[in-house]
């Protein structure tokens, strides 16, 4: 099994290569973690688009050393058109999935750019915006190579999508694409290279946002430029857990940060201390602490300002005990609930000074709504689909937040390291996370074989509708024999599965020697400097 790989001057991790080294590319020129993000980010929404997108949402970990992370929340809320009743007299008794109705919600990722690079500046970075768009714009007009689960997607998922404005003339124009074929987004290359040239701002308050309402406005979408004008990312201080091992931060609601902090505080206090890695004990007691987690952050977690509790409460030390006391080491609680969706990307760098970055970037299902401005090339997100019409914490309200499953995980161990993580997979990712956290940190396997290694996942998630616990086939035999007689509803899938998310990560140690992973399951690379 391939090892971390490992460097001094920088690391970058991305689920696609191109946007790896366009991030390690800026680290070698002398930028800081976040100037690096910044490229990578822009570079993955043109070669990974079925993932993420410039006109979807964004989440940040930035961490200095010697200083706590700070967060910033870049998802943006309903359009001031989007009501229940404007979807009522459309004749809708849900929101629409696909299409120009279920793009209502403002793109936030950008105005998370413009905040990221406020931080950048302040760590002294000096590398122009035009720089960071580089990669971007030359793979955005020169084309890029479809990859696989491009090609598979674009396939599976063409008949929610065809009717969707600009979808089929910008990503199958002729015909359902294969793997290889080169996909050229002129368009979006133009909107980035603008971007880069006046800066990010214009998304919101200028050309390119006039450009964009209007587009949708043509399309259907009830967001206008006024929603556009009005928004602004916010950085926010993240949440945090206290363990044995150290402290780990995730990002506020409205996304399920908060869950997986507590699987993590959860497994911490069930005093596994003889428990083998990859054992029953190991996989049992993550998979009980998922289940505690989710029904506290089903009951609690959305729009932060219809929320009645802090989320930090969850966190505490006496929620986290006496959650932890109900749960049973030997067998299972029944299951299913209603699972979360959702798809987007993670990506992670480290530059020569220690400060640290973990991003997530989303456009909520594969190709978002679908819908794309002709004008600018933008594919639009369909985040707000999640909201209901209905009395509830997830009520469609203008400006409301929808509950997002975006969450990037950064840890501050005891031992000096910083280790920054995440991956893509909805309602997986809490619990991808968990199994990286809990082998490479509690049980001290290389991050790269904790990466690698066989996942679970409990419930629905990217292209799958059963509620079991999945298992890709390289467990132990004997290990989900165990787990069946547990209770657990076992169902074994493929090897590698794309299902299990496409996951990363970066580990700083104390003497300055960084250890990256990228996952077997995705296209990614870890560049290091």
């Amino acid at each position: 099994m391939l090892r971390s790989r490992t460097a001094l001057g920088g690391m970058m991790t991305a689920p696609h290569h191109l946007a790896a080294e366009a991030g390690r590319d800026i680290l070698r020129e002398g930028g800081n973690a976040v100037e690096a993000m910044i490229a990578a980010a822009a570079t993955i929404a043109v070669v990974y688009p079925h993932m993420n997108a410039i006109g979807g949402d964004g989440f940040w970990l930035i961490a200095e050393p010697g200083k706590d992370p700070v967060a910033i929340r870049a998802c943006g809320g309903a359009a001031a058109l989007a009501t229940p009743d404007f979807y009522r007299e459309q004749g809708h008794a849900t929101i629409p999935a696909r299409g120009p109705l279920a793009a209502l919600t403002v793109a936030g990722a950008i105005g998370g750019w413009i905040k990221a690079a406020e931080v950048a500046s302040s760590l002294g970075g000096k590398i122009p915006h035009s720089r960071l768009m580089v990669d971007a714009v030359h793979h955005a007009k020169t084309g890029v190579p479809i990859t696989k689960s491009q090609s598979e997607l674009t396939r599976s998922k063409m008949p929610e999508l065809e009717n969707s404005t600009g979808f089929v003339e910008t990503y199958a124009a002729n015909g359902l694409p294969a793997i290889g074929d080169v996909l050229r987004q002129p368009g979006l290359g133009a909107t980035l290279e603008h971007l880069g040239r006046v800066g990010f701002d214009d998304f919101y308050r200028g050309d390119i946002a006039r450009s964009n309402a209007l587009g949708l406005e043509a399309a259907g979408s009830p967001i206008r430029r006024a929603d556009l004008e009005g928004y602004h990312a916010k950085i926010v201080a993240p949440l945090s857990v206290k363990l044995s091992s150290g402290t780990v931060f995730n990002m506020v609601p409205p996304t399920q940060g908060a869950a997986s902090l507590m699987i993590l505080g959860l497994y911490d206090r069930l005093g596994l201390g003889t428990a083998q890695r990859d054992g029953f004990d190991h996989i049992h007691g993550l998979v009980e602490a998922t289940k505690r987690a989710f029904l506290k952050r089903d009951a609690h977690i959305g729009d932060p300002d219809r929320m009645s509790i802090d989320p930090m409460a969850l966190l505490a030390d006496e929620m986290l005990a006496a959650e932890a006391a109900k749960i049973d080491m030997k067998t299972a609680l029944p299951w299913p609930h209603v699972a979360k969706t959702g798809d987007t990307i993670w990506m992670g760098a480290v530059d020569a000074n220690g400060v640290a970055v973990s991003y997530i970037q989303s456009i909520f299902w594969e190709f978002g709504s679908g819908v794309v401005v002709p004008e600018t090339g933008v594919l639009w997100q369909n985040r707000g689909s999640s909201f209901t019409l209905h009395d509830g914490p997830n009520q469609l309200g203008p400006g409301r937040l929808p509950f997002h499953t975006l969450n990037p995980a950064l840890a501050k161990l005891n031992d000096g390291s910083v280790l920054t993580y995440g991956t893509m997979g909805g309602e997986g990712q809490p619990q991808t996370q968990s199994a990286i956290f809990t082998r490479n940190v509690m049980f001290g396997q290389d991050l790269q074989e904790a990466v690698s290694a066989p996942r679970w996942l409990l419930g629905k998630t990217w292209g799958d509708d059963t509620t079991t616990l999945k298992l890709e086939n390289r467990f132990d035999p004997a290990l989900i024999e165990q787990l069946k007689s547990a209770g657990h509803t076992v169902e074994l899938v493929g090897p590698y599965e794309d299902m299990m998310g496409h996951a990363g990560g970066i580990r700083l140690r104390k003497d300055g020697v960084m250890e990256g992973a990228s996952d077997p399951r995705a296209d990614g690379a870890v560049c290091g400097c």
